[in-house]
């Protein structure tokens, strides 16, 4: 039987997986069917109706992949809305050929369309744009204004009210140092420590994460602003002097990169998180993903990678941009050949992080040192204190302020809340962190395994969108940790699609499949609840593990009332 279905259309508005252009791209899935015969006719209503609308010079591109195909088209940027519509328009067109239904009245459709592309036309936009490119001024467009420059010179005006070309003075629109920071874990952690570095060097640092965008010490808005959204409030800031932008998967594959200019670009790594959205199923495809952000970087700008990730080494080979590679292993075969060549690497040696290029070695100190290793056994937070290193140096930020930063984040929760921060509450040590899928949680479970514990005890959660495989796999990698008792904590928001307490349901099947006895497994209905079971039920010594996905705020602050008045708060970063 076949079967067609349209997953989302959405304008493109910077670089992306498929191109650089602006534009519209739809996803589309299909099974029972040629793909080669889906392409053919979805390229053939494309090019059909974009010539009926005129647009005979605008070009289109396509990638297939396992369950259907995404396919783009270049429109202007006053006309991405109506782009949208034409593709899905194609689509109803393509879908009823192929299943030999009438087709729909697209002609009177096209009509509206054209209609609403009169109204969404802004010659006035088109050639402010066009002027600032050829000026290499950043310009910003939302769907209520445009900005030029960045920081402190940044102005705004409405699109019903933009300036002609000729008016504006363009010598007083600057840019400022910027870096895309991107990966499937220590995305976070990694923005928060290069800031907090920037902030010793007396530069306002400003970032755009999953969590927040903050300015200096400020917090502007919380929420996930890893997107376009996120980037435009945080460069347009006139505080902000140094800008360090979180970039997640799902911001580049919903409209592309956020900027299409960076003066240097982190990928901490790459493993299998949210497969299966936007026609991405595997870990290889992931990685394409991520070094999208290469796209922003021009011969001078710098690509920090992990030389200890094979998925990284990998797509790496099909770049040409000048490289800084790391690696907590000196011996490591890329950090040989930059040594040898005077190229730019960061690795550790007798336990010290050490930068290299041209044959200079700049120390910066024991790793044991600083605090988001925790005494070395957070091996993922030195992975990120390196990758950091390699941004800090590609932007020239002083090396006193990087061994400061180095000796200094994670000493108070609040430098990276959420990142395995670590309280002391009644003669036990408590770890929060937000790990999330497997790659994640297995760091934090490394690190717990060396740390002295005379019971351990797990509370955890997992979104419904996951798979019941990720889920397993998830749940099973707990039992590493041959703990005291499980805590599966319900997490109501994350349902999404999920029947009410069918998640832990399953954790709790996984962990009883594993050996683990069912009276060393409890179930809550919030991860707040399940924080206050655990450590209710923690004995003197004790390790509680809190993977906390949601209630963040909540756990942190009621288990700061618990902390004792001598208790020392230590802080670590994921």
């Amino acid at each position: 039987m076949i079967e067609l279905q349209l997953d989302e259309v959405r304008r493109l508005t910077g670089p992306s997986l498929l191109w650089d252009k602006p534009g519209a791209i739809i996803d589309v899935l299909h099974s029972g069917i040629d793909p080669q015969q889906v392409l053919f006719s979805l390229q053939r209503w494309t090019q059909n109706l974009l010539a009926e609308l005129g647009w005979q010079h605008e070009s289109h591109c396509y990638r297939l992949h396992e369950h259907g195909l995404n396919l783009a088209i270049s429109a202007p940027l006053d006309a991405l809305y109506g782009a949208c519509d034409a593709l899905e328009l194609a689509w109803l067109c393509c879908a009823s050929e192929l299943q030999d239904q009438a087709l729909p009245a697209w002609k009177s459709r096209l009509d509206e369309i054209r209609q609403a592309l009169v109204q969404e036309q802004n010659p006035a936009l088109l050639a402010l744009v066009e002027a600032a490119k050829q000026r290499q001024i950043l310009c910003l467009i939302d769907d209520d204004e445009l900005s030029l420059g960045m920081g402190a010179s940044t102005r705004c005006w409405p699109l019903d009210a933009l300036p002609s070309p000729s008016d504006v003075v363009w010598s007083t629109y600057h840019a400022i140092p910027c870096a895309m920071i991107t990966g499937t874990n220590g995305k976070s952690t990694s923005v928060r420590l290069a800031a907090y570095i920037a902030q010793v060097a007396g530069i306002c640092a400003g970032i755009t994460s999953t969590d927040f965008i903050r300015v200096g010490h400020t917090i502007v808005d919380y929420g996930d602003y890893s997107g376009p959204a996120g980037a435009r409030m945080l460069l347009r800031d006139k505080r902000c002097e140094l800008g360090f932008l979180e970039v997640a998967r799902g911001g580049i594959l919903r409209r592309g990169l956020p900027i299409d200019k960076v003066n240097a670009a982190l990928i901490t790594n790459v493993a299998r998180d949210h497969l299966g959205q936007y026609g991405i199923n595997t870990v290889e495809e992931l990685a394409q993903i991520k070094f999208v952000v290469a796209k922003a970087l021009d011969d001078l700008g710098i690509l920090v990678l992990n030389a200890d990730d094979p998925l990284v080494i990998n797509q790496a080979q099909n770049i040409q941009k000048s490289v800084c590679w790391y690696s907590v292993d000196e011996q490591n075969t890329l950090i040989q050949q930059q040594l040898a060549s005077g190229g730019r690497a960061v690795f550790v040696r007798n336990g010290e992080l050490i930068y290299h290029q041209n044959q200079q070695f700049e120390y910066y100190g024991q790793t044991k040192r600083m605090p988001l290793s925790l005494a070395n056994s957070a091996v993922h937070n030195i992975q990120n204190a390196l990758g950091v290193v390699g941004l800090c140096k590609a932007l020239a930020l002083p090396d006193k302020a990087i061994r400061q930063g180095l000796l200094e984040f994670g000493r108070d929760p609040q430098d990276n809340p959420g990142r395995c921060n670590i309280y002391h509450v009644a003669d036990c040590q408590v770890i929060v962190d937000f790990a999330h899928n497997q790659h994640g949680v297995q760091a934090v479970v490394n690190m717990v395994k060396q740390l002295p514990a005379r019971q351990i005890i797990v509370m955890f959660s997992h979104g419904g969108d996951r798979s019941n495989q990720d889920i397993q796999a998830l749940t099973e990698t707990l039992t590493q940790l041959n703990a005291d008792l499980y805590i599966a904590a319900e997490i109501e928001k994350y349902l999404r699609g999920r029947e009410p307490g069918e998640v832990p349901a399953l954790s709790k099947h996984y962990l009883l499949q594993r050996g683990i006895n069912a009276e060393h497994i409890m179930i809550c209905n919030t991860p707040l609840a399940g924080t206050q079971l655990a450590i209710s039920k923690a004995q003197h010594g004790a390790m509680v593990v809190l993977f906390v996905l949601e209630q963040r705020e909540e756990v942190q602050a009621w288990l700061a009332q618990q902390m004792t008045t001598d208790s020392t708060f230590k802080g670590a970063t994921q």
